[in-house]
């Protein structure tokens, strides 16, 4: 079956996209206001866009009723956001913080979320996430519609020390690092402890890990 993608009603284009590009991870995005109020909200179209200089690439779609969403917003007004991300543990306490808040309450608060202290860009993080990516603005791309796609410079990481096997090699525990991510746009998600390996190619190239 075909789908003509610049006729195809929005609702439906989002249906089949979120459905199909999956499994996708999922940014629990803290951001601050102006007034220091902290905002967090879940986007699963995300993922990372490069390493030099580490990139981060979130999709925030236009909500129904105000001109930006209040994550929108705070990046736009402040230029830093952190990433936190989710496993199956912090599961229910995100999908809490999916709900639409007035912009002067916080959904750290109302879901009772401790927070952590930035190391570089002065937005806190989710204390129990094991890896947090403290962002710096570097681009904002409008879409026709209010949609935003951000892209923002990793400037600071933390990786729970449980996770790590060797800081010197940045060799990770993939075991231990299981993440939640998402395969659809009606709440469903996936576990990521199903896991093969296949060897590379031969190739000219040699690979960074």
């Amino acid at each position: 079956m075909q789908f003509d993608m610049t006729t195809l009603a929005a609702r439906k284009r989002y249906k089949l996209l979120s459905s199909l590009v999956v499994p996708r991870p999922i940014a629990w995005v803290s951001t601050l206001s102006r007034e220091g109020i902290v905002n967090l909200a879940p986007y699963s179209f995300f993922n990372v866009m490069g390493h030099d200089p580490a990139i981060v690439a979130l999709g925030i779609l236009e909500h129904p009723e105000k001109p930006l969403k209040d994550t929108a917003r705070n990046i736009t007004e402040t230029g830093r956001f952190t990433v936190n991300l989710v496993t199956e543990a912090l599961a229910a306490q995100m999908n809490q913080t999916a709900t639409d808040l007035p912009y002067a309450e916080s959904e750290a608060d109302m879901a009772a979320i401790a927070m952590s202290p930035a190391i570089a860009n002065g937005v806190p993080g989710i204390a129990h996430s094991p890896v947090r990516l403290e962002c710096q603005l570097m681009q904002t791309i409008s879409t026709r519609t209010s949609q935003k796609i951000v892209l923002g410079e990793i400037v600071a990481l933390h990786v729970e020390d449980a996770l790590m096997l060797d800081s010197e090699t940045a060799r990770i525990d993939l075991e231990a690092h299981r993440p939640i991510a998402r395969m659809g746009g009606a709440g469903l998600y996936c576990r990521t402890a199903d896991r093969f390996s296949l060897a590379r190619p031969d190739s000219k190239t040699q690979p960074l890990d």
